[in-house]
C-alpha cells in the first residue's frame, strides 16, 4: 500500500465503484428489438470516428455481462454505474416498450444484486434514439418530455430494486460537443441548435427527476456533470476575461440553473440566442437533488481568442506537465478544487466522483499480464485528492473509477483504453490490469482500516 493514501479520511460506508455506459460496451446493436441511436448513425458515417470504429460489438457486454459482474466482484466494487440504452427500451424514442430490452436490464440488475453490488443507473448517456433525432432531437422541447416518459418506464420496471438514479450524463458533451463542435453525435456545428439543446437537456433532467420520484418513492436522484478548473494563461485582462467566459461555458452554464440561479446572464449575452423558456421550466430544472455526480479528467488553461468560436477562449498546451494518452494534462488538484467548489459555492450536500480515469497505451506481456503503472499512479493521485477534499469538509460519498473495461471511446474509437480491465477486442478476453489490482487493494485496505 502506498503510504500517501489517507484512506482513513473516507467514511466507513464510502462507496467504491466502477462505471461504464451502454453504447460503449454492450454491442448487440440490432438484437432483441433495439433500434439505432444517434451514435450508431454517427459512428457509421465515414470519417467521424477514428479508424471508422463503431459500437456494433464493442465489449459484447450484452452477452458477457455475467463475466463482467464477476470481474467487479473480483475488484471488490461496492457499486456499478451503468446506463440504460434508450433505443433498447423504447426503440422509437416514444411509443411501444420493447419488453426484451427491459428484460436485459432486469437480468443485469438482479445479477448485480446477487453479487452484492449496488446498481447506480444513468438514464441518458448520449444514445438518443435516431427516430427522435429525425424529429429534431435535443433542439426541440418534445425530446425532453420523451425522456421523462422513458424515465417513468425504466423506473417503473427497475425501481423495486434500484434506488440510485442519475438523469443525465455530461449534458455539456451532448450540448456543446455534439451540437456546437460537431465532434460527437449528432455532429452539428450550430450555436443556436447547441444553446437550445443545452436548455432542453437540463429541462429533461428536471422532468425526469419528477418522473422517477413519482415512480420510485424513496429514490435517490442525482445529475452527473463534467467540469474542469479554468485558469488564465497570463495576468493580461483579456486572458482573465477569457477564463471567466470558459468557466461560464464549461461550468456555470450547467450548474447555475440546477441550483436555482437561472442561466448565467453573461453567457446568455455572449451566446446571443433566445432560450425556449416557458413558465415553470426553471423550477423544474432546479428540482432538489439527493446527490451530485462529478466527472473529472483534466484542467483548462486558456487565452483570449477573439477570432475563435464561442466562448472566444482557446486552451493553451502547457509544456513539461504530465499527460495521459489522450494528451490530457494530469492534475489531481483540479479534482479537489472542483469538489470544494461544488460544496462551498453550490451547497451540494452529497457528492460522488462518478467518473475519473486515464487512457494510456497498454501492452499485454508475454505472460498475459497488463502492467500499467501510469494508470495506477493516476488512480492513487486522484484518490488522494478525494481524501484531501473530505478532510476539508466535502461530503463525498463515493468514487467510481472510469472505466471497468476498455471500451468504445466515442470519436476516438478503440485505440484509447481507459479500463481497469483490458479487453482483447478480437477474442473478448478480459484481463485485470495492474491498475485494477491496485484499485482492489485500495478498496480492501479501506475496508480493513474501518473494520
Amino acid at each position: 500500500m502506498s503510504e500517501s493514501l489517507d484512506l482513513a479520511a473516507f467514511p466507513a460506508d464510502f462507496t467504491w465503484g466502477t462505471a461504464t455506459s451502454a453504447y460503449q460496451i454492450e454491442g448487440a446493436v440490432a438484437e432483441d428489438g433495439r433500434a439505432p441511436s444517434i451514435w450508431d448513425t454517427f459512428a457509421h458515417t465515414p470519417g467521424r470516428v477514428d479508424n471508422d470504429d463503431h459500437g456494433d460489438v464493442a465489449c459484447d457486454h450484452y452477452h458477457r455481462w455475467p463475466e463482467d459482474i464477476a470481474l467487479m466482484k473480483r475488484l471488490g466494487a461496492d457499486a456499478y454505474r451503468l446506463s440504460i440504452a434508450w433505443p433498447r427500451v423504447l426503440p422509437g424514442g416514444d411509443g411501444p416498450v420493447n419488453a426484451a430490452g427491459l428484460d436485459f436490464y432486469d437480468r443485469l440488475v438482479d445479477g448485480l444484486l446477487d453479487a452484492g453490488i449496488t446498481p447506480n443507473v444513468t438514464l441518458y448517456h448520449w444514445d438518443l434514439p435516431q427516430s427522435l433525432q429525425d424529429r429534431g432531437g435535443w433542439t426541440v422541447r418534445e425530446t425532453a418530455e420523451h425522456l421523462a416518459d422513458y424515465a417513468s418506464v425504466v423506473a417503473g420496471r427497475l425501481g423495486d430494486r434500484v434506488t440510485q438514479w442519475a438523469t443525465l450524463n455530461e449534458p455539456l458533451c451532448s450540448g456543446w460537443i455534439g451540437h456546437l463542435e460537431g465532434r460527437m453525435a449528432p455532429g452539428l456545428t450550430d450555436l443556436t441548435a447547441a444553446v437550445r439543446a443545452s436548455y432542453h437537456l437540463l429541462l429533461a433532467h428536471g422532468l425526469a427527476t419528477r418522473a422517477v420520484r413519482a415512480a420510485v418513492p424513496g429514490a435517490r436522484i442525482g445529475l452527473v456533470t463534467n467540469h474542469s478548473t479554468v485558469e488564465a494563461a497570463s495576468t493580461r485582462p483579456e486572458d482573465i476575461a477569457a477564463a471567466t467566459r470558459m468557466d461560464g461555458h464549461t461550468n456555470r452554464w450547467w450548474l447555475d440553473p440546477v441550483y436555482g440561479r437561472g442561466f448565467p446572464t453573461d453567457m446568455r449575452e455572449l451566446y446571443g440566442v433566445d432560450l425556449p423558456e416557458r413558465p415553470g421550466d426553471l423550477a423544474a430544472i432546479a428540482a432538489p437533488l439527493d446527490w451530485h455526480g462529478l466527472n473529472y479528467y483534466f484542467p483548462a488553461t486558456v487565452t483570449d481568442d477573439p477570432r475563435g468560436p464561442v466562448p472566444y477562449a482557446r486552451e493553451v498546451r502547457l509544456p513539461d506537465v504530465p499527460r495521459t494518452g489522450m494528451d490530457w494534462q494530469i492534475d489531481a488538484g483540479g479534482l479537489e478544487a472542483l469538489l470544494l467548489r461544488l460544496t462551498d459555492e453550490y451547497g451540494v450536500r452529497k457528492l460522488y466522483v462518478t467518473e475519473n480515469g486515464s487512457a494510456f497505451a497498454d501492452t499485454v506481456s508475454p505472460d498475459g499480464a497488463v502492467h500499467d503503472p501510469d494508470r495506477a499512479r493516476y488512480l492513487e493521485q486522484h484518490v488522494s485528492a478525494c481524501a484531501r477534499a473530505v478532510r476539508k469538509g466535502v461530503p463525498l460519498a463515493g468514487y467510481y473509477a472510469w472505466s471497468l473495461l476498455d471500451n468504445f471511446e466515442w470519436a476516438y474509437g478503440y485505440d484509447k483504453r481507459f479500463g481497469l480491465v483490458h479487453v482483447d477486442y478480437a477474442t473478448q478476453v478480459r484481463t485485470v490490469k495492474t491498475s485494477g489490482l491496485r484499485y482492489a487493494e485500495i478498496i480492501r485496505a479501506h475496508r480493513e482500516s474501518r473494520a
